[in-house]
Protein backbone atom coordinates (compact mmCIF):
# COMPACT_ATOMS: atom_id res chain seq x y z
CA UNK A 1 0.00 0.00 0.00
CA UNK A 2 1.45 3.41 -0.91
CA UNK A 3 2.37 5.73 1.93
CA UNK A 4 0.89 9.12 2.71
CA UNK A 5 1.31 12.11 0.46
CA UNK A 6 3.34 14.81 2.21
CA UNK A 7 2.08 18.33 2.60
CA UNK A 8 4.53 20.52 0.68
CA UNK A 9 5.97 23.69 2.20
CA UNK A 10 8.07 25.64 -0.30
CA UNK A 11 10.65 28.34 0.15
CA UNK A 12 10.47 30.98 -2.60
CA UNK A 13 13.91 32.34 -3.53
CA UNK A 14 16.22 29.65 -4.90
CA UNK A 15 13.38 27.12 -4.98
CA UNK A 16 10.56 28.56 -7.08
CA UNK A 17 12.26 31.73 -8.31
CA UNK A 18 15.89 31.85 -9.39
CA UNK A 19 17.99 34.25 -7.28
CA UNK A 20 21.40 35.85 -7.71
CA UNK A 21 22.35 37.80 -4.56
CA UNK A 22 25.55 39.05 -6.18
CA UNK A 23 23.60 41.16 -8.67
CA UNK A 24 22.07 43.19 -5.84
CA UNK A 25 25.43 43.48 -4.06
CA UNK A 26 27.02 44.87 -7.22
CA UNK A 27 24.12 47.21 -7.94
CA UNK A 28 24.21 48.62 -4.41
CA UNK A 29 27.99 49.06 -4.54
CA UNK A 30 27.58 51.12 -7.70
CA UNK A 31 25.30 53.53 -5.78
CA UNK A 32 27.64 53.91 -2.79
CA UNK A 33 29.84 56.98 -2.38
CA UNK A 34 32.30 54.81 -0.47
CA UNK A 35 32.16 51.92 -2.91
CA UNK A 36 30.88 49.65 -0.15
CA UNK A 37 28.10 47.12 -0.38
CA UNK A 38 25.20 46.04 1.80
CA UNK A 39 25.34 43.45 4.61
CA UNK A 40 22.93 41.03 3.02
CA UNK A 41 23.47 37.45 1.85
CA UNK A 42 21.78 34.07 1.81
CA UNK A 43 23.48 33.14 5.09
CA UNK A 44 23.18 36.35 7.15
CA UNK A 45 22.09 39.97 7.05
CA UNK A 46 22.12 43.21 9.04
CA UNK A 47 19.22 44.28 11.27
CA UNK A 48 17.93 46.73 8.65
CA UNK A 49 16.94 43.83 6.43
CA UNK A 50 15.44 41.82 9.31
CA UNK A 51 13.25 44.81 10.16
CA UNK A 52 12.07 45.14 6.56
CA UNK A 53 11.35 41.42 6.24
CA UNK A 54 9.27 41.35 9.42
CA UNK A 55 7.16 44.38 8.50
CA UNK A 56 8.77 46.67 11.08
CA UNK A 57 10.03 49.09 8.43
CA UNK A 58 8.06 50.56 5.55
CA UNK A 59 9.71 50.55 2.13
CA UNK A 60 10.34 54.29 2.50
CA UNK A 61 12.02 53.80 5.89
CA UNK A 62 14.09 50.98 4.40
CA UNK A 63 15.30 53.21 1.55
CA UNK A 64 16.23 55.91 4.07
CA UNK A 65 18.13 53.31 6.08
CA UNK A 66 20.04 52.17 3.00
CA UNK A 67 21.07 55.74 2.24
CA UNK A 68 22.13 56.39 5.83
CA UNK A 69 23.96 53.15 6.63
CA UNK A 70 25.66 52.54 3.30
CA UNK A 71 26.17 56.10 2.00
CA UNK A 72 24.00 55.47 -1.03
CA UNK A 73 23.08 58.30 -3.38
CA UNK A 74 20.06 57.25 -5.41
CA UNK A 75 16.41 57.89 -6.11
CA UNK A 76 13.76 55.58 -4.70
CA UNK A 77 13.42 54.00 -8.15
CA UNK A 78 17.16 53.34 -8.41
CA UNK A 79 17.28 51.82 -4.92
CA UNK A 80 14.34 49.55 -5.71
CA UNK A 81 15.94 48.48 -8.99
CA UNK A 82 19.17 47.61 -7.17
CA UNK A 83 17.30 45.76 -4.40
CA UNK A 84 15.27 43.83 -6.98
CA UNK A 85 18.29 42.97 -9.16
CA UNK A 86 18.65 39.63 -7.38
CA UNK A 87 15.22 38.48 -8.58
CA UNK A 88 15.49 36.44 -11.76
CA UNK A 89 12.90 34.19 -13.41
CA UNK A 90 10.25 31.72 -12.24
CA UNK A 91 10.62 28.82 -14.68
CA UNK A 92 7.36 27.59 -16.20
CA UNK A 93 8.26 23.94 -15.58
CA UNK A 94 8.33 24.53 -11.82
CA UNK A 95 4.87 26.06 -11.86
CA UNK A 96 3.58 23.22 -14.03
CA UNK A 97 5.06 20.70 -11.60
CA UNK A 98 3.36 22.34 -8.62
CA UNK A 99 0.06 22.26 -10.51
CA UNK A 100 0.61 18.55 -11.13
CA UNK A 101 1.35 17.91 -7.46
CA UNK A 102 -1.80 19.73 -6.39
CA UNK A 103 -3.81 17.67 -8.88
CA UNK A 104 -2.36 14.55 -7.25
CA UNK A 105 -3.76 15.65 -3.88
CA UNK A 106 -0.81 17.37 -2.22
CA UNK A 107 -1.58 20.43 -0.13
CA UNK A 108 0.89 23.23 -0.81
CA UNK A 109 2.05 26.43 0.88
CA UNK A 110 4.83 28.98 0.55
CA UNK A 111 7.03 30.08 3.49
CA UNK A 112 9.20 33.00 2.46
CA UNK A 113 11.46 35.59 4.07
CA UNK A 114 10.56 38.55 1.91
CA UNK A 115 9.43 42.16 1.83
CA UNK A 116 6.90 44.38 0.14
CA UNK A 117 9.33 45.71 -2.49
CA UNK A 118 10.20 42.20 -3.64
CA UNK A 119 6.61 40.92 -3.42
CA UNK A 120 5.39 43.77 -5.61
CA UNK A 121 8.14 43.19 -8.19
CA UNK A 122 7.68 39.41 -8.33
CA UNK A 123 3.90 39.61 -8.53
CA UNK A 124 4.14 42.11 -11.37
CA UNK A 125 6.58 39.82 -13.18
CA UNK A 126 4.26 36.83 -12.77
CA UNK A 127 1.27 38.86 -13.92
CA UNK A 128 3.12 39.94 -17.04
CA UNK A 129 4.64 36.54 -17.80
CA UNK A 130 1.86 34.17 -16.79
CA UNK A 131 -1.25 36.30 -16.29
CA UNK A 132 -1.49 35.58 -12.55
CA UNK A 133 -3.86 38.02 -10.89
CA UNK A 134 -2.44 37.45 -7.38
CA UNK A 135 1.14 36.48 -8.14
CA UNK A 136 2.53 33.22 -6.78
CA UNK A 137 -0.55 32.88 -4.55
CA UNK A 138 -2.44 31.75 -7.66
CA UNK A 139 -0.29 28.59 -7.73
CA UNK A 140 -0.52 27.42 -4.10
CA UNK A 141 -3.07 26.81 -1.37
CA UNK A 142 -1.57 29.48 0.93
CA UNK A 143 1.34 31.89 1.07
CA UNK A 144 3.10 32.99 4.26
CA UNK A 145 5.34 36.02 3.86
CA UNK A 146 7.60 37.02 6.75
CA UNK A 147 6.78 40.70 6.32
CA UNK A 148 3.07 39.95 6.77
CA UNK A 149 3.23 37.52 9.70
CA UNK A 150 5.98 39.37 11.61
CA UNK A 151 8.45 36.48 11.94
CA UNK A 152 11.17 35.18 9.68
CA UNK A 153 13.16 32.01 9.20
CA UNK A 154 15.19 30.49 10.81
CA UNK A 155 13.06 31.33 13.85
CA UNK A 156 10.65 28.61 14.96
CA UNK A 157 7.65 30.95 15.21
CA UNK A 158 7.05 31.30 11.47
CA UNK A 159 7.14 27.52 10.98
CA UNK A 160 4.71 26.99 13.86
CA UNK A 161 2.43 29.66 12.44
CA UNK A 162 2.31 28.07 8.99
CA UNK A 163 1.67 24.58 10.37
CA UNK A 164 -1.11 25.89 12.62
CA UNK A 165 -2.78 27.87 9.85
CA UNK A 166 -2.64 24.93 7.44
CA UNK A 167 -3.69 22.42 10.15
CA UNK A 168 -0.63 20.36 9.25
CA UNK A 169 1.42 18.15 11.56
CA UNK A 170 5.20 18.42 11.32
CA UNK A 171 5.79 14.70 10.52
CA UNK A 172 3.30 14.95 7.63
CA UNK A 173 5.08 17.92 6.05
CA UNK A 174 8.01 18.18 3.62
CA UNK A 175 9.86 21.52 3.58
CA UNK A 176 11.82 22.42 0.43
CA UNK A 177 14.52 25.05 1.03
CA UNK A 178 17.94 26.17 -0.28
CA UNK A 179 19.28 27.78 2.95
CA UNK A 180 20.66 25.23 5.37
CA UNK A 181 20.06 27.30 8.52
CA UNK A 182 16.34 27.13 7.74
CA UNK A 183 16.52 23.41 7.07
CA UNK A 184 18.06 22.93 10.53
CA UNK A 185 15.11 24.64 12.24
CA UNK A 186 12.58 22.58 10.31
CA UNK A 187 14.37 19.36 11.26
CA UNK A 188 14.38 20.33 14.94
CA UNK A 189 10.61 20.75 14.71
CA UNK A 190 10.17 17.28 13.23
CA UNK A 191 9.44 18.47 9.69
CA UNK A 192 10.83 16.39 6.82
CA UNK A 193 13.18 18.40 4.64
CA UNK A 194 14.67 18.62 1.18
CA UNK A 195 17.83 20.75 1.09
CA UNK A 196 17.85 22.08 -2.45
CA UNK A 197 21.56 22.85 -2.71
CA UNK A 198 22.76 24.09 -6.11
CA UNK A 199 22.85 22.80 -8.76
CA UNK A 200 19.74 20.83 -7.74
CA UNK A 201 16.41 22.24 -8.88
CA UNK A 202 12.87 21.60 -7.71
CA UNK A 203 11.97 19.40 -10.65
CA UNK A 204 15.24 17.45 -10.33
CA UNK A 205 15.04 16.61 -6.65
CA UNK A 206 11.48 16.76 -5.34
CA UNK A 207 10.07 13.64 -7.06
CA UNK A 208 12.61 11.40 -5.30
CA UNK A 209 12.06 13.19 -1.98
CA UNK A 210 8.32 12.58 -2.21
CA UNK A 211 8.89 8.90 -3.02
CA UNK A 212 11.23 8.59 -0.03
CA UNK A 213 8.71 10.28 2.25
CA UNK A 214 5.91 7.97 1.11
CA UNK A 215 8.09 4.89 1.50
CA UNK A 216 8.86 5.83 5.09
CA UNK A 217 5.26 6.44 6.21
Amino acid sequence: MPGKKPHLLFDFGGVLININYQLTMEAMRALSRAGSTIEFSQQSQAELFDLLETGRLTPQEFRAGLRRHYELEATDEALDAAWNAMLLDVPAERLAYIAELRAQGHQTALLSNTNQIHITAINEQLKTQYGFAHGIADCLDRVFYSQEVGWRKPGTEIFAHALHEMNWKAPETLFIEDSFQHIETARRLGIHTLFLAPPLTLTDALPAAIRAFSAST
